[in-house]
């Protein structure tokens, strides 16, 4: 069952050009990732694989359009998921947000829809704060 989640919008102080470029190669994200995380990730330039709580996940770029978007793709997990960032226009900077599409069953969509819509927006919070100078606040249960 086809499951279509919408982060919200932020206003990153970032130009779109160079907040893209920030995501084209995998290996940057890992920068992001909080200190304690990262033995637990490893990337090169269209993959990513995270071990969190004992479950493994690997990602891997499917598409990059400049400027605009990049959307990535499950690489072999239990189920099949993409996420798309999306740089839009925006005179502070760019408009960012991120999409998710996912096959979940009902279960799987009852126990986890809400938590992937809180992590979107979170995720969106982050970059917004870390543009404006801010600290951005991790979660303290991912590992």
């Amino acid at each position: 069952m086809a499951a279509h989640y919408q982060s919200k919008h932020g206003s990153v102080a970032i130009p779109r050009e160079q907040l893209y470029m920030s995501f084209t190669d995998l290996r940057t994200l890992v920068n992001t990732i909080p200190e304690q995380y990262r033995d637990s990730v490893t990337a090169d330039f269209d993959h990513l694989t995270a071990t969190i709580q004992g479950f493994t996940i690997a990602v891997k770029v499917v598409e990059r359009q400049p400027y605009d978007l990049i959307r990535i793709e499950d690489d072999q997990a239990p189920f099949h998921f993409s996420i798309t960032a999306h740089f839009d226009p925006d005179p502070e900077g760019t408009d960012f947000s991120i999409e998710v599409d996912a096959d979940l069953n009902l279960m799987m969509k009852a126990l986890l829809g809400g938590k992937i819509k809180d992590a979107l927006d979170k995720a969106v919070d982050g970059f917004v704060a870390v543009s404006h100078g801010h600290k951005p606040e991790f979660p303290s249960d991912l590992g």
